[in-house]
């Protein structure tokens, strides 16, 4: 039998005939790395597991709503330091640029057909993660 290391700790990971493809240790952090790490995978590939985990994260924040707020109350630090960078992106915005959560590209003219990832904007700009896989289809270019 020769050793492998964990892929989270580095650690020697012993063989074991039984779990030929073992690549992290029983380490408790080592498990929670390779469960987020398996989990964010699962979210990029699967949509019916990606909307599964949406939907329950909307009902915990609808049952703990008052969760930030005490969040922030607890860690001054934090809230101050989010309200700082806040403030930036603001002026950012102010200047013409608008802010994306997540993916943004500049608008290209004209318009190539394609799938698209549609994102509704809020009145200041801001693209929140929901949004719409979209086909165009470019029927003429005038």
């Amino acid at each position: 039998m020769g050793i492998k290391r964990c892929l989270a700790c580095g650690d020697p990971l012993p063989l074991n005939s039984r779990i030929p493809d073992q690549t992290y240790c029983s380490c408790q952090e080592c498990q929670r790395e390779r469960r987020k790490l398996w989990q964010r995978e699962k979210k990029l590939l699967d949509p019916t597991y990606r909307e599964a985990q949406a939907c329950a994260q909307r009902a915990w924040a609808e049952r703990h709503i008052d969760y930030w707020h005490r969040y922030r109350e607890q860690h001054p630090d934090y809230a101050d330091r989010n309200r700082s960078q806040q403030r930036v992106r603001n002026a950012s915005q102010r200047s013409g640029s608008p802010i994306a959560k997540m993916d943004a590209s500049p608008p290209t003219l004209p318009l190539p057909s394609g799938t698209y990832r549609l994102e509704l904007k809020n009145a200041e700009g801001v693209a929140k993660m929901d949004a719409y896989t979209v086909e165009i289809t470019v029927l003429t270019t005038a």
